[in-house]
């Protein structure tokens, strides 16, 4: 395919220079801390202040009543607020993903020794670990004890369906056996530390600060759930995206060379300082290190990946494994028709490739891809040449087929 790059001074000038945008005290916030303090954001001539929420409700109560221009979000938020599932009916899109990976279960150091002592061989395989999980809670059944709370950070979440499917893999029923609750991120290890919380599903830092606390055990990485899956997406009110389509692709193209510059484990640490130093983060600095500086191999509690491996191209599979998930489980009824209406309008891959060509950069030719199908590194068609591809397996040997017709296996 030709090169179309547009050359750096023929870029339209954005409407809107004074942007603020939201993200939650997370690692996988990464990008929006680095484009800010690198002067990305500048160099792309914006303006950019970062406002700190504490909850996902929070941002999302923001985002709709338009006091963000745009925000860190979970995959699942645009998709929910354009439904009218999650609290104002408000069309939003994302363009660009944050990451892929980076959660964890951890429980607490009581469930855990529990669990050892029901099930050791499951123990000792962080993807059957649910096993162990399902033998303690039949022993609760029988000895007529409560049933252990888990929390997941938001309903419409990643961590949700994540932590589901990890459970029913092995023998779990959520709704039946446990009690299900939504805790925002920062509080989840206190509240564990606590005793109210038995397990959660979270993304760092907050797995590691509970393990170096001593207070819990992670379990197992998001990564050995869903290989390289979506975990944080950029997201825009689609009203928005209308109004200011040049200062929106100024904000993908910034964000993606902060992505881009994040692929290296040295400046993943610098990174983490410098989100600790700003107060983005209000944990030790140590643990945020150790949670960002995993090598290019994925951590057992799930490393984020910020770019190689087309980690910021939105893939509409992504989101749609996501939203089969919320129909696995009934929370979700819409017909066919128009969730893939919605699904074509939430994820906006031809958005990502005006920005991903303004800079030069490589992208995948189709907008949705097979999950479930490679265990290793595979070549996938891009526009500058082929892109290597991560491995993107489901626990229990599950596939998803994207649901689309150009999509690539």
């Amino acid at each position: 395919m030709n090169d179309r790059r547009i050359p750096r001074g023929e870029w339209p000038s954005p409407e809107r220079d004074t942007l603020t945008l939201g993200m939650l005290p997370l690692n996988d916030a990464a990008p929006l801390v680095v484009a800010r303090e690198r002067g990305l954001f500048a160099a792309h001539g914006l303006d950019v202040t970062l406002h700190v929420e504490s909850s996902w409700a929070g941002l999302r109560d923001a985002m709709q009543l338009g006091l963000l221009e745009g925000a860190q979000m979970l995959p699942l938020m645009p998709l929910a607020s354009t439904l009218g599932l999650d609290g104002r009916p408000t069309p939003m899109l994302s363009a660009l993903t944050l990451n892929l990976g980076g959660n964890a279960i951890t429980v607490s150091n009581a469930l855990y020794a529990s669990m050892q002592a029901a099930e050791p061989e499951a123990m000792m395989q962080a993807p059957i670990s649910a096993r162990a999980l399902a033998a303690v809670v039949r022993q609760r059944r029988t000895a007529g004890q409560t049933a252990l709370r888990f929390a997941s950070v938001y309903p419409f979440s990643s961590h949700h369906y994540q932590l589901r499917y990890w459970l029913a893999e092995g023998g779990v029923d959520p709704d039946r056996d446990l009690e299900l609750r939504v805790v925002p991120p920062p509080l989840v290890a206190e509240q564990l530390e606590a005793g109210w919380l038995d397990g959660y599903c979270v993304g760092e830092p907050w797995n590691t600060l509970a393990a170096r606390r001593e207070s819990g055990r992670v379990l197992i990485g998001s990564h050995a759930i869903w290989q390289h899956g979506q975990e944080k997406v950029f997201a825009v009110r689609e009203a928005w995206a209308d109004a200011h389509p040049a200062a929106h692709r100024a904000l993908l193209r910034a964000l993606l060379e902060a992505c881009a510059w994040l692929d290296r484990p040295a400046q993943r640490v610098e990174a983490a300082r410098v989100m600790c130093e700003k107060g983005y983060l209000d944990v030790p600095p140590n643990v945020v290190e150790e949670s960002m500086a995993a090598g290019d191999t994925p951590a057992p509690h799930g490393v984020s990946v910020f770019h190689r491996h087309a980690a910021n191209f939105p893939w509409r599979s992504h989101l749609a494994w996501y939203a089969d998930q919320m129909r696995r489980w009934q929370h979700l009824n819409v017909e066919e028709s128009v969730l893939k209406a919605c699904l074509a309008r939430c994820v906006r891959p031809d958005l990502f490739r005006e920005a991903a060509d303004d800079l030069g950069f490589n992208y995948p030719l189709v907008d949705t891809k097979r999950e479930g199908e490679h265990a290793t590194e595979w070549p996938l068609a891009g526009c500058r040449g082929a892109i290597a591809m991560g491995s993107d397996l489901l626990l229990g040997g599950g596939h998803f087929s994207g649901r689309d017709d150009d999509s690539e296996s």
